[in-house]
């Protein structure tokens, strides 16, 4: 006798987004343009030029001159595997940093966040927050279910980072690649759609200008407000 076997829930109202295609995504702390070498290499190679530590993650970089970056620049956005943005940040007046979307799976509903990098300027600001918020928000919007983050399981501050905007904790994927001739262990965060309306009003009341005092001060930490909505936390974050 066949006896029933358990399968996932049905989705019936799900349609397959699109995939990104060159919205400018605008803020009250940052713009988020389309990368273009012509536009923006040679402002944000001056953000990172001194600092070669915001590398140490990346599989590429650093770059020790403007026409290397500039043609690192033009090649990569020629690639139709990934989405890349430049971020304009409003209170510098200049671009300060890049993300994008990639393993973009519209036919699963899936799209990770990744080659994340923010000078140092922008890093720990209001600006690198509503940066990822608005990617995570353009995903969600448009039908995404699933939003990922991973990074280099050494790498701490992601780590922190991705639970502190309210991606949960997945695991560890070990030997998962070598880049610069080293070992690389993967951290893996998600968020999923069903989260989405209670982080984006995270989100809302974190960015909210009454959320910070006359010197700048945060007033409720966003890992408090996210923590609420996490399913699972990193272990070495607590």
């Amino acid at each position: 006798m066949q006896t029933s076997r358990p399968v996932g829930f049905a989705v019936p109202d799900w349609t397959v987004p699109p995939r990104p295609s060159g919205e400018v995504l605008d803020g009250q702390f940052v713009r988020l343009e389309p990368l273009n070498a012509e536009a923006h290499a040679a402002l944000l190679y001056r953000a990172y030029q001194a600092d070669d530590w915001v590398w140490d993650y990346m599989p590429y970089g650093p770059f020790h001159s403007a026409a290397q970056y500039h043609r690192w620049v033009r090649e990569t956005v020629e690639n139709q595997d990934h989405f890349f943005y430049a971020i304009y940040c409003k209170t510098e007046r200049t671009f300060t940093g890049v993300a994008s979307y990639l393993r973009i799976y519209p036919e699963r509903g899936s799209i990770e966040v990744g080659n994340i990098n923010f000078a140092p300027m922008m890093q720990g600001t209001p600006a690198a927050t509503e940066a990822m918020f608005l990617m995570m928000q353009w995903a969600f919007d448009t039908g995404y279910r699933r939003y990922e983050w991973k990074c280099d399981a050494l790498n701490a501050p992601s780590r922190r980072a991705a639970q502190r905007l309210g991606l949960s904790y997945e695991g560890i994927f070990r030997q998962a690649l070598v880049y610069k001739g080293r070992n690389r262990d993967t951290a893996w965060f998600a968020a999923i759609d069903r989260e989405w309306p209670a982080l984006k009003a995270a989100f809302g009341a974190w960015l909210s200008p009454s959320n910070f005092d006359g010197s700048g001060q945060q007033r409720e930490r966003l890992s408090d407000l996210t923590g609420l909505v996490r399913a699972a936390n990193d272990p070495e974050q607590g």
